[in-house]
């Protein structure tokens, strides 16, 4: 495939940056990384501006509230139609069903229902939980409990999932013709939270779903994102996240970052 002239949104955040390097990277392709100063999520003319001419978008969440997100994504899908995108690469989550308690699980497969029915062709990741994001939870629960990180979690497992990981299949995704299907990308092992708690150097404790929400409320957490990890953790309770896949050894060629070597970096300033 020749150049391409590739959108990134979020491009100057952890995930679209790294996505849009990768591709900077590849060959003689145009790539744009789009930002909330030069087409913000809530513009719907300075997003059509930024996409016209564009060959792929490779489409980031936006974040905050779920309702917000929503009407963002809405932005986005709109400005791509409108431009003519010829492939839009979607990062969405492996828990995208409508009967998930999950907030963001309700505007993943709102923005996925939206793509498919634009008629654009499209290919979506969905992605795992973010290894860096669960262990950061990990440890910020953890330094305001003594050590001890309290997580309504039950038996669930999860499959965490490397930001680099993520932005490599991507990134890959963005170089390839459209799937038109989803392709869930995850970590190498499905780990009891226990475990990963255990791993991040903190002991496990039990909590109920209300004595989590308290606990975050205590310590100065905003109510939306108190309600986004309980909603988060009762997912992961359903079993919701703890599939793995072959996805990002398909897509990039290399294995899938195990939760030691995420550990690892962290513990030398790499994450």
């Amino acid at each position: 495939m020749g150049g391409l002239r590739i959108a990134v949104t979020g491009g100057t955040g952890r995930v679209g940056g790294q996505v849009a390097r990768l591709l900077a990277a590849d060959g003689p392709h145009d790539v744009v990384a789009l930002s909330s100063r030069t087409a913000p999520y809530d513009d719907p003319a300075a997003l059509r501006a930024a996409l016209t001419g564009v060959d792929t978008l490779v489409f980031v969440s936006s974040d905050g509230e779920a309702a917000r997100v929503i009407v963002h994504h809405q932005h986005v899908l709109a400005a791509a139609e409108a431009s003519g995108v010829r492939h839009v690469v979607l990062l969405s989550g492996v828990d995208a069903d409508v009967d998930s308690p999950f907030c963001y699980a309700h505007t993943n497969g709102h923005t996925e229902r939206l793509l498919r029915a634009s008629g654009l062709p499209y290919s979506i990741a969905r992605a795992g939980l973010f290894t860096e994001f669960f262990v950061g939870l990990i440890r910020q629960v953890g330094a305001s409990h003594g050590g001890t990180v309290a997580l309504p979690a039950g038996a669930g497992r999860v499959a965490l999932v490397a930001r680099d990981d993520v932005a490599g299949c991507l990134a890959a995704l963005a170089l390839r013709e459209p799937t038109n299907g989803h392709h869930d990308v995850t970590g190498p092992e499905s780990l009891p939270v226990e475990a990963v708690v255990a791993a991040a150097g903190y002991r496990y404790a039990d909590a109920t779903p209300a004595e989590f929400a308290g606990a975050l409320l205590r310590h100065g957490e905003q109510p939306w994102w108190t309600y986004a990890y309980a909603s988060m953790f009762d997912s992961v309770r359903q079993g919701r996240w703890a599939a793995t896949s072959g996805a990002v050894a398909e897509l990039t060629g290399r294995a899938p970052t195990p939760l030691r070597d995420v550990l690892a970096a962290a513990s030398t300033g790499g994450v």
